[in-house]
């Protein structure tokens, strides 16, 4: 927990510093728009981390049924606020998820716990290239995230050691802004810092998602996409995982001159020989500003 309220605090300064007058506030707007109108203007899916860079305040709602019987209820599903303080960079500062665990293993059994809250995650996003729907339509991004372990020690609702993820995202789109198709992706490489085996087969060495998204009718995004991990370390040694996500998207709806509301809900389930996961439910709430 003192890691990540340094890193909120040190945040807090910098965003301070470079708003601390009327002036300063209207000069970050300035770029916050001239850093959205220099990439496409694609909407976030469902469960992939977009390449573009975004503000807003996200609160995502999901739950997951499980093979062994359980069934997980996530509030918040680790999202948060998504702040551009410079014109290529993001910074996402997720809120620590607070999950629930109902059948399967009991608060009896194996000193269990059934709620709790998560860790809490940060990510730093860095746009390497980008152009909007006029000028090539198309990103390439690069990401850093970190979990802290500030949940609560179990292995259900806490990693119980840090870990640290690589990534690289890139998108590609074909029409206008007001109708057309996209494909966003992400390769990412999570490194633990300690043995996997102790903390069990929830983090992959290896996740790629892609996202084949659709934009109709002005506010209307269809999309499909599917997440690989790969397990490297611990019980699930050389194993794979696939997931489904079948959702739609509404948005962006305007709010004020500045703010748009955006809500989704999507449907998940798995399609590989090995898998933890049966199928779930996701809902998105988003306020961009």
């Amino acid at each position: 927990m003192k890691s990540s309220l340094k890193y909120l605090i040190t945040f807090s300064i910098i965003l301070h510093n470079q708003t601390s007058s009327a002036d300063g506030l209207n000069d970050w707007q300035l770029m916050v728009g001239a850093s959205k109108e220099a990439q496409p203007h694609w909407i976030t899916p469902i469960a992939t981390v977009t390449p573009r860079l975004e503000q807003e305040i996200r609160l995502d709602l999901t739950k997951q049924y499980m093979t062994n019987g359980s069934t997980y209820t996530n509030y918040g599903a680790g999202k948060g606020l998504e702040l551009i303080p410079s014109e290529n960079t993001e910074i996402v500062i997720n809120l620590p998820n607070y999950q629930t665990r109902d059948g399967g293993a009991s608060s009896e059994v194996n000193g269990y716990i059934n709620r709790a809250w998560q860790d809490e995650t940060l990510l730093l996003k860095y746009r390497f290239l980008s152009a909007n729907e006029e000028s090539g339509n198309y990103i390439l991004t690069g990401f850093l995230g970190a979990s802290i372990p500030t949940g609560s020690d179990y292995s259900t609702f806490s990693n119980q050691k840090e870990v640290y993820t690589a990534t690289l995202a890139a998108g590609k789109g074909w029409g206008s802004r007001e109708s057309g198709l996209d494909i966003q992706s992400t390769l990412g490489i999570s490194s633990i810092a300690g043995e996997q085996k102790k903390i069990g087969t929830n983090i992959p060495s290896v996740a790629w998602n892609t996202t084949l998204q659709a934009h109709v009718y002005k506010y209307f995004w269809p999309e499909v996409e599917m997440n690989v991990s790969h397990f490297e370390d611990g019980p699930a040694h050389g194993k794979n995982q696939i997931i489904m996500t079948y959702g739609l998207v509404l948005g962006r709806l305007k709010v004020t001159d500045n703010s748009n509301f955006i809500i989704g809900v999507g449907y998940q389930n798995a399609i590989s020989d090995y898998t933890l996961y049966s199928h779930g439910w996701n809902l998105t709430t988003r306020l961009t500003f």
